[in-house]
């Protein structure tokens, strides 16, 4: 795990740097699926997986409590966490909404990622709060999936998640970053970065593509 701040991860870098920094290291199936998106793409998402396993079901058993672990994440949550739903069946059920996202918020949740749908959609841009959603759809969870267990190993749209992976979210998508390879891939974005601003900044004066490509070896 890195020692740079999220802060610092924040405003310096995006989700498609990362991307090829990861690239870079031998993980080029980091990226979460295009059909992934924003509810805003003015929102920023940097944080820490809260792993959520949501299994598909057909009914609900009168006088039971189908949120009950759904209750336990949410209330866990800690400072810059992100609580991600993977959805056995992504279609039919919309696990996120108003509620989760204001209690979510409250706990200091850097924003949520479910490969499942999302509710509330005007309330939740209202709040600011960054969800990160496989659809929109206002199907309640109950009697359609529940989580089975939290805080464990997971894959969210087919990408592998382990609790405490750095999850990036912007508009171009959502990039999962594995702990053991956090450090290296950080230094290496941070690096590119720097070079991108140069090549930009030699673009904009007229410089030829290929000489600045030449010069600094980024495009």
């Amino acid at each position: 795990m890195s020692s740079v701040s999220l802060d610092a991860i924040r405003e310096k870098l995006f989700v498609s740097v990362l991307s090829d920094c990861l690239d870079s290291v031998g993980l080029m199936h980091q990226a979460l699926p295009s059909r992934i998106r924003p509810l805003d793409e003015e929102r920023v998402m940097v944080g820490r997986a809260r792993t959520a396993a949501f299994m598909e079901v057909y009914h609900h058993e009168p006088g039971t409590n189908p949120y009950e672990l759904e209750i336990a994440l949410i209330d866990s949550l800690q400072q810059n966490e992100i609580p991600i739903f993977a959805c056995s069946n992504p279609a039919r059920v919309a696990p996120w909404g108003e509620l989760l996202s204001t209690a979510a918020k409250a706990r200091g949740a850097a924003g949520a990622l479910m490969d499942g749908c999302t509710r509330d959609v005007r309330a939740i841009r209202a709040m600011g709060f960054p969800v990160f959603h496989g659809g929109i759809g206002p199907l309640d969870s109950k009697g359609r999936g529940r989580i089975m267990a939290v805080d464990v190993p997971i894959e969210c749209a087919g990408v592998p998640i382990t609790p405490g992976d750095l999850i990036f979210g912007d508009a171009d998508g959502v990039i999962v970053i594995p702990q053991t390879v956090e450090a290296k891939v950080l230094e290496l974005a941070f690096e590119k970065v720097t070079g991108e601003h140069n090549t930009l900044h030699d673009l904009q004066r007229g410089d030829k593509l290929a000489d600045v490509f030449a010069r600094y070896g980024i495009l």
